[in-house]
């Protein structure tokens, strides 16, 4: 009886190991040095900057960031006249006027990123069905966000021999499944860069996901401040309230 149930229980726990075996094969993203990491962690206002610029000047064709107000980017570290030059070059449905109709005008700080499409089943139309996810929250949203989205912008590649790829379908090794919709975006020298830094995939991806980053937690550094001062004064507090125990006892024999 107890040889039964023991064969049992290896049968069960072989079975349950089978969809795990099977999974061997998808490769993880490699893990990048981030300077926003760690309990000092902060943000390199400098990658942000050209991240913010790879995303106006490619990822902005298709993926939105409806979460982000222009008047915002004064966090990367750009002059309030600086933004609104920034928002300026972009154009906005406001309305309605006192005609009662809609009308264009030149978006403002306070405007929220513009989308490349009016719409989402527009969107949908351009992109053979498929809806562009908003970047706003995109690194909250996957795990361990900032090293997956580096990982799908530098992991494209020709398929392995024996895969065959549908009209529109790409093959990424760090995308699960490795089929993917998105074309390529980035590639070297697609982005001019002011500053000298490497014109490269892996530099671009760097740098738009310290954007991405900051776009979807611009109060990581003050939390990381409030959380040290938290600490220092926990210890400071523990410290005073041993020595009153002490005195408070020292006379109790």
């Amino acid at each position: 009886m107890k040889t039964t149930i023991l064969s049992l229980m290896v049968l069960s726990l072989m079975a349950f190991s089978v969809p795990v075996m099977a999974s061997g094969d998808v490769e993880h993203p490699p893990h990048q040095h981030w300077h926003f990491n760690g309990m000092t962690g902060q943000f390199d206002k400098a990658a942000m900057q050209r991240g913010l610029k790879v995303y106006r000047e490619v990822c902005s064709a298709c993926h939105s960031m409806k979460r982000v107000a222009y008047r915002n980017l004064v966090d990367l570290g750009y002059t309030e006249d600086q933004v609104k030059n920034i928002a300026a070059e972009y154009t906005v449905t406001d309305g309605p006027n006192d005609e009662g109709e809609m009308f264009d005008r030149p978006a403002r700080p306070s405007d929220h990123f513009v989308s490349p499409y009016p719409n989402e089943n527009a969107a949908k139309a351009v992109n053979n069905g498929a809806l562009p996810p908003d970047l706003s929250l995109i690194v909250k949203a996957r795990h361990d966000g900032p090293n997956y989205v580096f990982g799908i912008l530098t992991g494209y590649e020709e398929p392995p021999h024996g895969h065959e790829l549908l009209p529109g379908q790409n093959w990424n090794k760090y995308m699960p499944g490795h089929v993917i919709a998105m074309a390529p975006p980035l590639s070297d020298g697609v982005v001019a860069y002011d500053d000298g830094s490497p014109q490269t995939v892996e530099q671009y991806a760097h740098d738009v996901v310290n954007f991405l980053v900051w776009a979807a937690d611009p109060y990581l550094e003050a939390r990381k401040r409030l959380g040290i001062s938290v600490l220092i004064f926990l210890l400071v507090f523990t410290g005073i309230m041993y020595s009153v125990k002490k005195k408070i006892w020292s006379d109790v024999h």
